[in-house]
Order: C-alpha cells, then structure tokens, then sequence
C-alpha cells in the first residue's frame, strides 16, 4: 500500500497538464463560460422617464486645486484671512525646545575600541583599596553605557525594634528617600537633571546591605558621579519630604504582595526570638504601619551616620568603565570620609535558627492561600552554599500557568510532581534565603483555602522524598546545567554584573570568577544533595507560614513537626 506522500505526488504528477491548461484560460471564460470572446463592457445610466438603457459617459471629476493653506483646499478664503491664521498659529504653538534639550554633536570624551575579539583584553574585575578603607571595584564592557553606585554593610537587621532608640522600618524608608533630592535639588529636578544625562537610578535595601546605583551615558559618568554624592552625602531629609515617603509605604501596606508578606513571615518564624530577645534576622525588613510615628527625620538622618557612611563598609563598584577613572572619581567624592562609628561586623550579633509557625489573616486578590515550609541551610560562607541552589534549580516550580518554551523549567520536579498532577495548585516554588551566617531552604506553594490542607502534605512529602531517596542522574544534571545558563546569562547584563561585584567584595572581599563557579556546580552530586537536605530536615524543627483569607485548613504546627520526626 502506497504512502500518503506518494499517492499524492502521483496525484499532482497525473493532472499537471490539466493543472497547467487551466492556468492559461482568459479570466472572462469563467465569468462567460458559453462565450468564445470577452464581452464588450459600457456604463450607462437609466433616465427617470426612459426605461431603455442609454451609454452614458462619465465626465472625470474636478479635483479641487490645493491651496498654500493646508485647511483651505477650496480657495475659500481671502489672503487677509489666511494671513491672520497663520498669526494665531504662529503665536499659540511654539515647538522650538529649550538648549538643555539639544543633540550635542560633539564627539564623546571615550570611544570604546572597535577590534577584533581575539585583539582585545579580557575583562577582568580589579579591587582597589582607598587610604580611608572604601574599597573600589569595576569590570569593563567596552560599551558606551556605564553602571556605578555605591554599596554599604547597611541593613534592617541592625534596626531597634523596642526601647528609646526605635527605629524599625527606617532602611525601608531610606530605600523610598534615597533620590529624593539634595537641599539645593528637589527630586524632580535631580530626575530631570539625571535624564539629560541620559541616565537613571535606582536604590534596594535588605537585611544586611544597602545599594545605591545609576546607569548613564559613559561620557557623562563624571556628573552623575557628582549627583550620586550629593544625594548620600547631602540628602534632602526635611520632616515634609520624610512624612510623603511614610505616607507611601501606607499605600503600599494597602496593597502589599502576597509573596512579600510571606517571606517577611519566613524570617519572623525561622528566627524566632531567644529568651525573650528578638534575633537581628527575625526583625521586619518592611516597615511596620506602627512604626511610623517613630521615624522622623532626625531619626533617619542619626542611622546614617552611624551605620550608612563607615568607609570600612562601603564598596564602589562600577561596569562598563575604566577602573583608574572610577578610583579617581571614588576618591574626589568620597575619599575625605572617615570612620565616626564601629564596623558593621562589630554591630553584627549572629541570629540562630528556631523554626516556628506564622500565619497571617490578609486579603488575597486571587483569593489564594499561600503556604511555605523551610528549613534552615548554610550561609554565604557556607559549603552548603551551591548545592542549595542546585537543588533549588532541581526542584523549580513555579505557576500553573506558563507559555511554555526552553529554559522555562517545566520538566522540574515541582512542575512534574506538583503542578501537572493536582488541579488545585495554583503555584509551587523552591526558593532559598542566605545570610552571613545562616539560610533558609524550601518551598512555597497557593491553593484554594480548602485545600491549603491538601497544599501543605504536599510540600512536606517533597522535602521529606528528598531525604530518604536519591535524585535521577537526568535531573540533577538538568539543573545544573540550567543553574549555570541562568548565572552566565545573567552577568552578561551590565546592571546584574555592577550588584554581583558590589555584593561579592561587601560579602567576601573577593569576586569569584566564572570558572570557579561552574566547577563548584559540577562538583555537585546527588549524594551531596542528599545529605544537605537531611542535614536540614532531620533534628529540626520546620518553619511554616500561612498567608491567606482563610488560613483554617492549614494543619497544626506540631502535626507538621511530627510528619518530620518520623523519618528514618
């Protein structure tokens, strides 16, 4: 029996001379097909008292003559009137731009040599130390925008959450006030000031580092250097600008993430406090809504000089620009710094793992309950350190919902396991949180509030499977694979390179190349994740949030430390 891509071949090879004849007949002989001629066509018009059909021959329309006034097409106004409008046009729009708005046509100070790869020098990232301590690091690109800022062992886990000196929250506000101007610049003129620079800003706090960036044009470092200094060191912190930005974070309490409120549960439960005290990393990063009558201006303003400003703790960091031009502009901006207060690693009071429970009654917009459960790993100076990630990659997850395409991690364990098998799981993600001496390892998940329940075994029998069996060989190769696209994908962007140096120098005082990255990744295998996983499971107790409109059907505390306590 013939294939169907052979018989059709035959079929078309068969009637292609009648395919071709049809091609040649004239286009009236399938509108006529009894006539032997195209017919003859006229246009005619049949008179109100004549039935009879009579030729009639269209005369061609007067095109109306275009006049010299774009709105007068018909002559039908007078040269005096045309004049007066063209006045009032004259007198009402004016589209000549201010000289701050022109096109500089001179050539850039800096033109990045345009040679062949194997002529130029690897980047590589260069450290250099200040007489005051302020460490300077950069990496360049060779392209035409740069990226620099500044970044301090700043963070909420040396906030005061009780007694005289409160000030919990406040890194949450310095974040909302870090461009908001200088005393000779209000914020919307250092924002129009910076994007005729052609540049733009941003700042980011955490429990433990504070970021101050910009991304601009490269021959315009030098000035918006000048900006970034005088919004650290000269800030505009009125009591009026101070009360806006504490009306902000009320707006954003009203609509906060669901996501965000969760992880700020993780860090309340898993370092619970101690006798009594509460643990540096159990404090609120966000800034609680009972907070703000604390925070005043001078408030802000005596943080910063005692935690913000240490030149030991700060880091310049920079991509995308010559290393001896951003010491020479770290020097000239902040070299005249000196130290007024203790280092932060002398302010830092190491937080110990408790496990514990949270759960919050909030409004969903979906109307989800979230549901995470944690346990603790090692730290940034840990060992334990990349195999968690791995084995964050391994598990993936995500939502319900993806449009698929590769590197989207749909054959991930969450998204096989979870995700594909229960029609109730709206989301389900491993996620994992370091600090200097301590981390989180786990997995989050939201259903609908009756089957929080059905949510919460689930998560459990994932870790729980994790310490009694091996990974496949398949999968653990996947994510490592898929852990080092996702890191050397992400440093090709100038922005993620510029936080990864910053970070890296503020953390360890080095920058780990990529090289040794990829080969601590491959160096992970699935006994190595087995023993990391029961290392955090067993002995502990769990760390488990709930945040939703009805938190009722998330099983007790104790019954989930009891699932764990089983394992063999």
């Amino acid at each position: 029996m013939l294939s169907k891509s052979v018989s059709k071949s035959l079929f078309f090879a068969r009637n292609k001379s009648s395919f071709l004849s049809t091609l040649k007949r004239s286009v009236s002989s399938y509108e006529y097909p009894n006539r032997t001629e195209a017919p003859k066509i006229t246009r005619s018009l049949a008179p109100k008292d004549d039935d009879s059909l009579v030729d009639c021959v269209y005369s061609k329309p007067e095109v109306a003559q275009m006049s010299q006034d774009p709105f007068d097409d018909t002559k039908s106004l007078s040269p005096d009137e045309q004049k007066d409008i063209r006045q009032k046009q004259k007198s009402s729009i004016n589209t000549k731009l201010p000289s701050s708005f022109a096109i500089e046509t001179a050539p850039p100070s800096f033109i990045p040599p345009n040679l062949p790869r194997d002529a130029m020098t690897t980047p590589e990232t260069i450290v250099t130390k200040l007489d005051n301590g302020i460490r300077v690091a950069s990496q360049e690109t060779y392209g035409q925008v740069s990226t620099f800022g500044l970044l301090s062992n700043c963070g909420s886990r040396l906030e005061q959450t009780d007694g005289p000196g409160l000030n919990s929250g406040v890194n949450h506000l310095m974040e909302l006030l870090a461009f908001s101007g200088t005393p000779s610049l209000n914020s919307v003129d250092f924002q129009t000031t910076l994007d005729n620079l052609g540049g733009v800003s941003f700042a980011s706090s955490s429990r433990e580092q504070f970021l101050y960036c910009i991304d601009v044009l490269r021959p315009n470092v030098r000035q918006a250097m000048g900006l970034l200094r005088d919004v650290i060191l000269e800030p505009r912190l009125d009591d009026l600008t101070v009360e806006e930005m504490k009306r902000v974070i009320e707006f954003q309490w009203m609509d906060m993430v669901p996501e965000m409120v969760l992880s700020e549960g993780l860090q309340l439960a898993g370092y619970g406090p101690i006798k009594g005290e509460i643990q540096q990393l159990g404090k609120p990063h966000l800034c609680p809504l009972e907070s703000l009558p604390y925070l005043t201006a001078d408030v802000v303003k005596k943080f910063r000089h005692d935690n913000l400003l240490n030149p030991h703790n700060l880091v310049v960091a920079g991509s995308g620009l010559q290393h001896d031009e951003l010491v020479s502009m770290a020097e000239e901006n902040f070299g005249h710094l000196s130290s007024t207060t203790e280092d932060a690693d002398e302010m830092i009071v190491a937080s110990t793992y408790t496990g514990g429970s949270h759960r919050q009654i909030l409004p969903t917009p979906d109307g989800f309950t979230r549901v995470a459960l944690a346990f603790p790993t090692g730290g940034w100076h840990s060992s334990d350190l990349v195999p968690a990630c791995v084995l964050q990659t391994l598990l993936g997850g995500g939502s319900s919902f993806s449009a698929g395409g590769p590197g989207k991690g749909m054959y991930s364990r969450l998204y096989r396991q979870v995700l594909n098998r229960y029609y109730w799981a709206e989301s389900c993600e491993a996620f994992t949180s370091f600090h200097n001496e301590s981390g989180l390892l786990g997995i989050s998940g939201s259903a609908p509030g009756t089957k929080a329940g059905d949510m919460t075994r689930v998560l459990a029998e994932n870790m729980m499977r994790l310490a009694v069996e091996d990974v496949d060989d398949e999968e653990l190769d996947r994510a490592k694979n898929m852990l080092k696209n996702n890191v050397l994908t992400q440093l090709e962007s100038r922005l993620v390179l510029f936080e990864d140096i910053g970070r890296q120098i503020l953390t360890y005082g080095k920058r780990e190349g990529t090289a040794e990255m990829c080969e601590k990744i491959d160096a992970v295998d699935k006994k190595v994740i087995r023993e990391l996983v029961q290392k955090s499971v067993k002995g502990m107790k769990p760390t488990l949030v709930t945040v939703g409109d009805d938190v009722s059907y998330v099983p007790a505390f104790e019954d989930v430390e009891r699932w764990f306590q089983s394992l063999p």
